[in-house]
């Protein structure tokens, strides 16, 4: 895989947790700082994928009224099945 060095200015506390954590996973702190860079990416294009389905929704008129969304919400409290 073609990788690309980026530099980047993170506050003492971070850099010092990131240390310990790579120390304890006996991991090197670029594969810690990758993994978490990775999960976050991840996140993120997983969030605008969901945000974009949703107002893809809502130009087709997939909607809830307020008032059902709130009287299923208050179903659930009445729900005597164990959970």
């Amino acid at each position: 895989m073609r990788t690309k060095v980026l530099t980047v200015e993170v506050p003492a506390p971070l850099a010092e947790q990131i240390d310990r954590l790579a120390m304890r996973q006996d991991r090197s702190q670029d594969s810690v700082v990758r993994e978490a860079l990775t999960a976050w990416a991840d996140r993120e294009d997983r969030f605008r994928a969901l945000t974009l389905e949703g107002l893809a929704d809502v130009d087709a008129g997939r909607l809830v009224e307020q008032s059902a969304m709130e009287a299923w919400v208050d179903s659930l409290d009445n729900d005597a099945s164990p959970r």
